[in-house]
């Protein structure tokens, strides 16, 4: 099985949520404390998901058709390489339960979104993105780019990781809940026990800077997929 380069997070705390442009379903900012554990550097690329499919026999270009009769079929590789041309680009078109199967095939797990918030900020305290409080076109892919971009275009964060903000939005574990701050425990916070959509953090290349925050959160259907939603894995 293909292993992507991962990195140390060290165990710890942070303030999670927002601190600076009230942010409503990031509200009320917590202490949430953390073991360490690794994640990937970068997000997924479509050559490593390809290996999955290949040596898995996964089933990637099936037809998902909802409880509402609506067709999901904009899995195949076509439309991924529409904005994803090369095996260095990052994979599009991912479902969450297709990011989840390949990290259960690589051995290792989706993050969750305290986790994936906290790499994010890099060892940063109280700032809008992974750098700082400012942001331009020399720090990440957004804005209406035509696709995503290669690995390793940007520069790193604090923790040694790639594109935290923008390129693409990436799946966590949790079932979103815009009031689960206010519950949230402080030791490992998993998420909400269920819910209807899974949480996706960061940006993408077809948004604006306001939605590449840290602390902002999106949420989709688990079978829904798109054009700028890929994911990247961690492992204790």
């Amino acid at each position: 099985m293909s292993q992507n380069n991962m990195v140390l997070i060290p165990a710890g705390s942070f303030e999670m949520g927002d601190h600076l442009d009230n942010i409503k379903d990031a509200l009320p900012v917590h202490s949430v404390e953390l073991d360490s554990f690794y994640m990937d550097a970068h997000p997924v690329t479509v050559g490593q998901f390809r290996q999955f499919v290949e040596e898995s026999g996964y089933n990637y270009t099936r037809k998902i058709v909802d409880e509402d009769g609506y067709n999901y079929s904009r899995h195949n590789w076509n439309n991924v390489a529409r904005y994803s041309p090369s095996d260095e680009h990052l994979m599009v078109y991912v479902s969450w339960s297709d990011a989840a199967a390949y990290a259960t095939w690589a051995g290792k797990r989706l993050p969750t979104e305290a986790e994936w918030e906290y790499a994010a900020r890099g060892g940063l305290i109280a700032q809008r993105y992974p750098w700082g409080n400012e942001i331009t076109l020399e720090n990440a892919n957004y804005a209406g780019m035509d696709g995503s971009s290669r690995v390793g275009n940007y520069s790193s964060n604090g923790y040694g990781l790639y594109d935290m903000a923008g390129n693409v939005w990436e799946w966590c574990a949790d079932w979103y809940d815009e009031n689960y701050y206010g519950q949230s425990p402080v030791k490992n916070p998993p998420g909400p026990d269920d819910g209807y959509y899974r949480v996706a953090r960061g940006g993408s290349w077809r948004h604006d800077a306001q939605t590449l925050r840290v602390a902002a959160r999106n949420h989709d259907s688990p079978t829904a997929n798109s054009y700028c939603v890929g994911f990247r894995c961690v492992r204790d």
